[in-house]
């Protein structure tokens, strides 16, 4: 269809179309003809987006026109019950596009029941929450689940209801509003890509329910799911091969991950209007951005990997027009573990505004088992710079395990073996390699290739379990040093640094897990342990452990919200001429930091004419300790980070 037929028939629709809403909601918008006016005027700038789309998506769809009218009623019923102050703080953010690229953004993230309990305990942590720092906190998932396997929450039974042992919806929406008081955004999970196979849906579904049935891939024998299976690859073999599951009845239904979550059929429009639903009723709750959990896997179709396909941008993109229409105020998060040129392309202002950096994540690791800055230098100065209206949430280990997400491409050019190199890393990270500081476990772990992924606590990986266990003060204290240096570059990269609650007083493994037959086949539990609040309150003491750790973080902390250099997204990376320094500088506001950073476990020396063919200057004062650093040479200490201002 011709651009000038797309805008006319998208004219059509909203002629035919709009009458029929505001006679759906005629009451409340005679009494609220200002909220009318502002939701016709998103409309007239998003809906020709929305429609095209959907001509895209679903163009060969008899009823699109039926499916278009209950998702324009969705969107204006959201819009018209949009609480006044949320509404304010659409307009607040439509006019400032870049507020998470502040400096003041740090992220934290958690599991209510591991962290605080309930949500009321939760609540009761907020003064924790603002003491730290955090301007945006991650819950994981906390909706209705099955009660034994449910993938930590990701088998969503109801995204209308909480698990009733953290609480009530109510408490959760009560919980939002006192967050956005204290100057915190709230994140949660859209879990899109499957339900629970005791949702609702699935239930009438599986009662062959007319509706319902075609909501999930359910085939009533193998000749679909084997057409399928010959060009997808297997994502956990070892619970089930395949894409598919067997039902009671004979039937076949897609299960990507786990038997027990269920594939959503997005190539049925009834399914985008549903998890609209979904969606807008979160925003409505005072959510602030939704992490768009397993984007890739969201489009099927055969003959194909039935990952990253063009439609899964699209669907996302649909999304967005969505969101842009009934809840502006609303971003999201991709979670795409996948290669770096796939990542990269969920990151738009129309599509996903923030993204989790899995490559920086790994290859922080990597240096810091290699003390080579290599691939990390590389990879910053190749796939960091993203659309300026978006940002990296950067972070150092999440809920799941570390896959090793570099690409092989960039690793051949460097002279690397790839396979070699992650059989190395794994050998590193699970403390088997000679001379590993590391305490992981391997997560999927493959007997045959001895491919795996590490799971483990960002202070275990980093040598304190072994240090305090094994070992003498001094490699405790070069323990510290790692934790606090790669925390240092996250905070100061560009982008919403993210720390996993817990980080940042050094929580160790804990291997009770493996006691707990739910939880005992999946070693990423040892990296999710309850909160130690009696540790926790430790963090101010500097003798301990905790409160080194933790001074060390507020130190840094600190120093990123006194600077506005260390907003936006301006990173330029330095070649320091030392192959284990990191060097880049970060430029806002008329400043510009050039951060140094050493992940040696040796002092390491530094030209300063390294610095001079980047012009910045003759003399440096530096930041955290309030000196001026001059000469021909600039030394750091083992895993130490400077942070510099040039001189006037």
């Amino acid at each position: 269809m011709y651009l000038l037929d797309i805008a006319l028939e998208t004219q059509r629709a909203l002629s035919r179309l709009l009458p029929r809403i505001e006679a759906r909601y005629d009451t409340r918008i005679a009494g609220r003809p200002g909220d009318w006016h502002a939701f016709q005027h998103r409309l007239d700038a998003h809906f020709p987006r929305l429609f095209e789309l959907l001509l895209q998506l679903y163009g060969q769809c008899p009823d699109l026109y039926y499916h278009l009218e209950e998702l324009l009623a969705l969107m204006a019923g959201t819009w018209l019950d949009r609480r006044p102050e949320l509404k304010q703080l659409d307009i607040e953010r439509e006019q400032a596009p870049r507020w998470f690229q502040s400096n003041q953004m740090l992220g934290g993230i958690c599991y209510v029941d591991l962290f605080a309990a309930t949500l009321a305990g939760l609540r009761e942590k907020i003064p924790y929450f603002q003491e730290l720092g955090l301007t945006y906190l991650h819950l994981m998932p906390l909706f209705k689940s099955p009660p034994s396997e449910n993938d930590g929450g990701y088998a969503v039974s109801s995204y209308r209801e909480v698990n009733p042992t953290l609480g009530t919806i109510a408490e959760l929406a009560e919980l939002a509003e006192e967050l956005r008081q204290a100057g915190i955004s709230l994140v949660l999970d859209l879990i899109f890509n499957h339900t629970a196979d005791d949702h609702e849906w699935a239930l009438r579904a599986l009662q062959n329910d007319l509706e319902t049935r075609d909501y999930y891939y359910i085939f009533p024998d193998r000749q679909m799911p084997d057409i399928y299976e010959r060009t997808l690859r297997e994502i956990f073999p070892d619970e089930h091969p395949g894409a598919f599951s067997p039902l009671p009845d004979g039937r076949w239904v897609w299960t990507t991950f786990h038997t027990y979550q269920w594939d959503l059929n997005y190539a049925n429009p009834a399914v985008f209007t549903r998890m609209s639903g979904e969606m807008l009723a979160l925003a409505n709750l005072g959510v602030d951005v939704l992490r768009l959990d397993a984007v890739a896997f969201t489009w099927k179709q055969p003959g194909t990997s039935c990952e990253n396909l063009p439609e899964a941008h699209l669907l996302i993109q649909a999304f967005n027009a969505v969101a842009r229409i009934a809840a502006p105020g609303l971003h999201f998060k991709s979670e795409a573990i996948v290669h770096p040129d796939e990542v990269a392309r969920y990151i738009a202002p129309e599509e996903c505004r923030l993204s989790y950096n899995p490559l920086i994540m790994a290859l922080l690791w990597n240096t810091l088992a290699t003390r080579q800055i290599n691939l990390l230098e590389q990879a910053l100065r190749e796939r960091f710079d993203i659309d300026p209206d978006c940002a990296w949430v950067n972070y150092i280990r999440c809920h799941d395990d570390i896959g090793w997400t570099f690409s092989d491409e960039d690793a051949a050019r460097l002279g690397i073996n790839s396979g070699d190199h992650r059989r190395f890393l794994n050998a590193f990270y699970t403390g088997q390699f000679p001379g590993s500081f590391a305490r992981g476990l391997p997560f999927q772990e493959n007997p045959q290739t001895g491919d795996c992924r590490i799971s483990g606590t960002c202070a275990s990986l980093a040598g304190l379990e072994k240090a305090l266990n094994e070992e003498t003060e001094i490699e405790v204290d070069l323990a510290i040093r790692r934790i606090l240096l790669i925390h240092a570059i996250i905070l100061t990269i560009g982008g919403i640094p993210l720390i996993y609650l817990g980080d940042e007083i050094g929580t160790l493994n804990d291997y009770a897990y493996r006691h707990n037959p739910d939880k005992a086949g999946d070693s990423r539990w040892v990296h999710r342990p309850v909160t130690d609040w009696d540790r926790m309150s430790a963090r101010n003491n500097p003798s301990t452990v905790a409160g080194r750790i933790y001074s060390g973080l507020q130190t840094v902390i600190a120093l990123r919200k006194q600077y506005p250099g260390f907003s936006g997204c301006n990173t330029e990376i330095i070649s320091t001429g030392n192959a284990h320094i990191l060097g880049y500088t970060r430029q806002a506001e008329g400043q510009t930091i050039l951060v140094i950073a050493n992940f040696s476990d040796h002092q390491q020396s530094l030209s300063e004419n390294a610095m001079r063919a980047y012009d910045l200057g003759r003399g440096f004062r530096d930041l955290l300790q309030d000196r001026v650093i001059s000469g021909n040479i600039l030394v750091l200490d083992s895993y130490e980070t400077l942070f510099l201002m040039a001189l006037d």
